[in-house]
């Protein structure tokens, strides 16, 4: 899962990229301090992992893992190449979805790119450049089909698709809004339209807004992310980043709870994207490793399979699961067995989050 961090110049962007990373991006109190874009890989937290290697007496563990992506601030005009412009737009159309940092805190020594405070401007500042990157891109697919609709039917379609697209993007409104049959989303989806893209704000808030009520600017982005069908939620980066400069975990635990949190930012992050994406985990384990490996929801025990390697799923004949929490629950693979917890799966299993599998083959 690859996640790109997008926001205006100075609203928390790569402080939060830092804290959830520690990958120590710079940080400045000016635009375009992040040139190129800075890329963080962070294992995704589960619990589960250490009792199972602990169970299991695992030579190692290894957790699912997100790719952030902090990409330089977007400013009026960088879909025709004002700021930093479409160098950036070229790097969100690589990401599976982008977290939108906006800036719901007030701050006179933090300057705002445009002289005040207004998350649901900053919002649209940004969503209109990325509609008007897509209906760039829209209107050059339009034109290519159509010259080559005289020869295959099936560009005539594709004509139409993107015609569909072009009429939301018109009125203002991401592509993801635009009601599209299973065929037209086939059609189109090799054009990476950034508006297609899922989307998670992120309320920027205080440091000593941590764990009270949603401030107004808070309740503005996430009722416009209610509108849209997006995700929302609220973390104080300057909090995370404190977070992150805290070697011991269970210092860290002591800072939640002072805090009044039950969880890190990056939890928070975390979880809400794999919401977001309709993702979930399965586990392996062995004495060899205990792992996590990321699926869609809905995803079948084959294509499961060929997530470990591509012959599991050629050569598939059934999966072997217990569910973690029965394994937790009798405390060893012989204890489930005897209880008649362990299934034997076929092709059509749907693969539910926690499951426990071994992938039988032959190849």
């Amino acid at each position: 899962m690859k996640m790109g961090i997008v926001g205006l110049p100075n609203v928390g962007k790569s402080t939060l990229f830092n804290s959830i990373t520690n990958a120590g991006a710079e940080c400045a109190n000016y635009p375009f301090c992040t040139i190129e874009p800075n890329v963080g890989v962070v294992a995704v937290p589960d619990e589960r992992l250490n009792v199972l290697a602990k169970m299991f007496d695992s030579d190692k563990i290894t957790p699912a893992v997100v790719e952030f992506v902090d990409i330089a601030g977007l400013v009026k005009g960088a879909s025709k190449g004002e700021g930093l412009g479409n160098k950036f737009l070229s790097h969100i159309r690589e990401t599976d979805a982008i977290l939108e940092v906006v800036r719901c805190f007030e701050d006179p020594n933090i300057v705002h790119v445009d002289g005040s405070i207004d998350p649901l401007r900053d919002i649209d500042t940004i969503n209109v450049e990325l509609v008007l990157a897509d209906l760039d891109t829209v209107n050059k697919r339009i034109d290519r089909a159509a010259k080559n609709a005289k020869g295959d039917k099936k560009y005539l379609a594709e004509e139409d698709a993107f015609k569909k697209i072009r009429t939301v993007l018109e009125d203002g409104k991401p592509a993801r809004t635009c009601k599209l049959t299973e065929e037209e989303i086939e059609l189109t989806k090799d054009a990476f339209l950034l508006t297609s893209k899922p989307i998670l704000y992120v309320a920027n808030i205080g440091e000593d807004e941590v764990g009270g009520e949603d401030n107004e600017y808070v309740k503005q982005v996430k009722e416009l992310a209610a509108s849209e069908g997006a995700g929302c939620i609220k973390l104080s980066a300057k909090i995370e980043e404190d977070l992150s400069k805290l070697d011991n975990e269970e210092d860290k635990k002591e800072m939640l709870e002072a805090l009044g949190l039950d969880e890190s930012g990056l939890d928070v992050v975390i979880k809400a994207s794999y919401d977001l994406l309709g993702l979930m985990s399965y586990l392996t384990a062995g004495k060899k490793e205990t792992r996590a490996w990321t699926i869609n929801k809905g995803t079948k025990a084959p294509q499961a399979a060929g997530k470990i390697h591509s012959d599991f799923e050629r050569g598939f004949i059934k999966a072997e699961i217990v569910s973690y929490d029965d394994l937790v629950k009798f405390g060893s693979m012989a204890k489930v067995k005897e209880q008649g917890l362990v299934r034997m799966e076929g092709k059509d299993y749907i693969m539910k989050d926690g499951d426990i599998v071994d992938f039988k083959f032959n190849v």
